[in-house]
């Protein structure tokens, strides 16, 4: 195997490993407030959006010591260790305390950021130039599965079940941990690439990371990563919570939750594709591609909004999960994780208490703030490339 076909190799086989193990995860996050709300057991008192509002709080601390634990023990070990936490919380639910489930909360939260920071270091070093766009395309390709292949398991598990008996439970979270472990021992399959950049060049490459994160055009872009934080929220547990709650559904409303989680799943690969072709060769820059997908949102968040009222219908229901996720892939998804993670884990956090027409009016807002501000940081960053070519 030549040295390009091993690295192509590892882009794989990482693409496999977090297919596998956010088929478990992001199954669990889809359904876990509605199967705490059939828990019928006085030893549990958890909600599913408090656990999230903490890992996702924990994640974005946690990216201040992810880079020494992955330089210390490798990206390797600190990916396989890291599932094994996402492996724990998944297993929490066959047998739940709400001690249990908290605890497991601030140890995948702590284990995001080692997971994801490994993943960056692994694409990193088995990529150049002329070959990033091409892996990542490949890691985020089998990534977006994950939506797909869980959810669908989820339907197919649940198709007329009214009420999730602890037997249900049980069996769906059983095998979330088996294929979240498969995942886990896939990363040992990731062979060691010959290495491009000397630790001089890393170090200066993170020192630049971090410079461009204090720059006017991060802090602008900042507002924009913050509104995908709460729309992350929005479509990965809430609405999916709501679906299994209308009763006008009856013994349907369980399964719908598998459907809409599908819908993300192929909205997140078509708009992955749509949005990709759009930004190829547009002369227009990426503003008009953000813009569709702000109007693509406030589609979504209309046709939600009418899900609400009894004229609801299934059609409809998946429809809006399709929209909802078709949207503009402009910004490198590593440089998201701090500034998504908060906003996401306050978001989780407000579901608590907020309605869901109150959700929708925050998403709204906060789409147009930060499509404003994007368009600053584009236009600041277009002047600078045409001053550059000026004084050539």
């Amino acid at each position: 195997m030549t040295p390009e076909q091993k690295k192509l190799f590892n882009i794989i086989v990482l693409g496999l490993g977090f297919m596998f193990m956010f088929t478990a995860f992001q199954t669990c996050g889809n359904i876990e407030q509605t199967v705490i709300k059939s828990f019928n057991s006085t030893e549990f008192n958890g909600s599913g959006y408090t656990s999230m509002s903490i890992i996702y709080g924990v994640f974005s601390a946690s990216n201040l010591v992810a880079p020494s634990v992955v330089a210390v023990i490798g990206p390797q070990f600190s990916m396989f260790f890291s599932g094994l936490l996402y492996s724990a919380y998944i297993a929490m639910f066959i047998h739940p305390y709400t001690w249990s489930f908290y605890t497991a909360s601030v140890l995948v939260g702590v284990g995001a950021a080692v997971l994801w920071t490994a993943q960056g270091n692994v694409l990193a070093i088995n990529s150049d130039n002329h070959t990033i766009g091409r892996n990542s395309g490949i890691f985020w390709a089998l990534l977006q599965f994950s939506l797909f292949f869980g959810n669908l398991y989820i339907y197919c598990a649940w198709h007329g079940h009214e009420h999730i008996t602890d037997k249900d439970r049980q069996t769906v979270f059983i095998s979330l941990t088996v294929i979240s472990l498969v995942g886990c021992f896939l990363f040992f399959l990731i062979r060691k690439p010959d290495p491009d950049m000397s630790s001089s060049e890393v170090t200066e490459s993170l020192i630049h990371a971090c410079k461009v994160s204090v720059t006017k055009e991060m802090l602008l872009l900042s507002f924009s990563i913050g509104y995908t934080g709460l729309e992350l929220t929005f479509y990965s547990g809430v609405y999916g919570t709501c679906i299994g709650a209308m009763t006008r559904f009856g013994e349907d409303a369980k399964s719908l939750i598998g459907i809409s989680g599908i819908c993300i799943g192929i909205g997140e690969i078509l708009g992955g594709g749509i949005f990709g072709l759009l930004n190829k060769n547009n002369r227009f820059g990426r503003n008009p591609v953000v813009l569709l997908g702000l109007v693509t949102h406030f589609v979504a968040f209309y046709l939600v909004f009418l899900n609400i009222a009894k004229e609801g219908n299934r059609l409809l229901l998946c429809f809006t999960l399709e929209l909802v996720n078709i949207h503009a892939d402009v910004i490198n998804n590593t440089d998201l994780f701090p500034v998504q993670s908060i906003m996401a884990a306050l978001a989780f956090f407000y579901s608590n208490f907020l309605l869901l027409h109150w959700q929708l009016l925050i998403l709204i807002i906060s789409g147009i703030l930060g499509t404003l501000t994007f368009f600053l940081a584009e236009w600041k960053a277009q002047s600078l490339r045409e001053t550059d070519y000026s004084s050539i």
